[in-house]
């Protein structure tokens, strides 16, 4: 179940971001580098083969392309559960943030329409932070788009490094259904909320393979296209140093527990028993039935060791990480 809502989830989803394709704001790249339709809608039918039910996009993605995809192929399956996204614009070359009820109002429409649905199974604030539950009208947005049948639940995506202050904001409210938060083997800002909120709130776990790192794909000098996103985010210095200590203290339990580094990476995420469902992006067939496969069970010497590794090696990593934005 997700939180106390009437959703069965997966225990793992369908990140939906980069089948949104290279759209640009300006010279900002918002996606992962192309992708091809055809290949995209294959990935999402082998997901459903894998047991997925759970697929989480934003109007943001592709500005508006992911969803319109999911549409195409699962808009009318309605035991399909669909999350979306609503607060982030472009307009003319610029990301604009936008929580105001009148947006949310009318992109919510939207959305509906690219997804070919009457009502939105999850809606979800796109990293709203508290000026904006300050100064706009969302949370009213979202409770009325709720009440006339618009969206059945609704919660925040928080933000990847200092996830607590909206989500104690929407506690002390005791509004919302739910939380989108990073967590991973590398970022465990979000251990403390996790553990503290599930009780209350459904919660969705992003980016568990840190942009590709923790595939064990990545070579010390990995380049990114300039129209991909991660050429601002992962830069030499931050490959290095994640990949050694990958290799010295985390990829030999691949071994141990013969399963994969993707595996094992997702299987560090489910150990945790807080979280709902895990949201790896997929774009191929491939990587559908890859993150599905190897999930084995962690025993609890083995995940304590994980978690601590947080404090003694990652911490220093991820604040550079949020440096770069």
């Amino acid at each position: 179940m997700f939180g106390k809502t009437e959703l069965r989830v997966s225990e793992i989803g369908f990140g939906a971001w980069a089948i949104g394709g290279d759209a640009m704001v300006g010279s900002t790249p918002i996606g992962w580098g192309p992708a091809d339709d055809t290949t995209s809608k294959l990935a999402i039918h082998q997901a459903m083969d894998q047991g997925i039910n759970f697929f989480d996009t934003a109007d943001f993605y592709g500005l508006g392309h992911s969803e319109k995809l999911l549409g195409e192929t699962i808009g009318k399956n309605k035991e399909m559960i669909i999350a979306t996204k609503v607060g982030h614009r472009a307009i003319g070359d610029k990301i604009v943030l936008d929580y105001s009820k009148g947006y949310i109002v009318n992109a919510v429409e939207e959305s509906l329409r690219r997804l070919k649905r009457d009502t939105i199974d999850y809606y979800q604030l796109h990293s709203a932070r508290l000026a904006h539950f300050e100064t706009e009208a969302c949370i009213e947005a979202m409770e009325q788009l709720k009440k006339e049948g618009k969206i059945r639940y609704w919660g925040l995506s928080l933000n990847t490094f200092e996830p607590e202050p909206e989500a104690d904001y929407l506690w002390n409210l005791n509004k919302g259904d739910g939380f989108q938060l990073v967590y991973n083997l590398i970022n465990q800002l979000a251990l403390p909320l996790i553990k503290r909120a599930a009780t209350n709130y459904g919660i969705i776990a992003r980016m568990p393979l840190q942009f590709g790192l923790l595939t064990g794909k990545f070579k010390r000098n990995q380049q990114f296209a300039q129209n991909d996103h991660r050429s601002f985010r992962l830069n030499e210095e931050l490959m290095q140093s994640s990949l050694q200590i990958l290799e010295e203290k985390i990829w030999p339990l691949v071994q141990t527990y013969q399963t994969t580094k993707t595996g094992l990476a997702m299987s560090f995420i489910l150990s945790q028993p807080g979280i709902s469902t895990v949201i790896p992006g997929i774009r191929t067939k491939e990587q559908a039935i890859e993150n599905t496969s190897g999930i084995i069970q962690l025993d609890d010497t083995d995940r304590l060791l994980l978690e601590n590794l947080f404090s003694t090696s990652w911490l220093p990593l991820v604040q550079e990480m949020k440096a770069l934005g």
